[in-house]
């Protein structure tokens, strides 16, 4: 026998708003059962459960998320993360057009954001 991830759960403040900006992230609603000042709200199609708690966040994640953009490249994924309440923590984009972008969520929640596959399967260019 083995076992299987049901959820990934994700501490924080206010679940319902950190799970509405995960939401737009992914493009995947939240169960339509979920409301504001609900303790726990899940993104369907996703696995994240956020979970009200009482303690503040304080240090660095242990697990994260890595994105890979679908649509757009992932400098254009960094702005959209950006404007919809992201922070950029650090900048590991190269000039090459490899490595990353280290954002966090409006909690603090770090992720990474990649580059979307038709960039890994574009030359580089420099």
């Amino acid at each position: 026998m083995t076992s299987a991830v049901r959820h990934v759960t994700i501490d924080c403040s206010d679940a319902y708003a950190v799970a509405r900006f995960w939401s737009e992230v992914l493009g995947l609603p939240l169960q339509e059962e979920d409301k504001p000042g609900d303790e726990e709200a899940l993104i369907k199609g996703a696995g994240l459960l956020f979970v009200t708690v009482p303690e503040a966040k304080t240090i660095k994640n242990r697990v994260h998320l890595d994105l890979e953009p679908q649509d757009r490249t992932r400098d254009e994924e960094v702005e959209r993360l950006l404007a919809l309440g992201a922070t950029l923590v650090a900048d590991r984009r190269r000039p090459d057009g490899t490595g990353w972008a280290l954002l966090a969520d409006p909690e603090g929640n770090e992720f990474c954001v990649e580059r979307s596959r038709a960039e890994r399967g574009a030359p580089a260019t420099g």
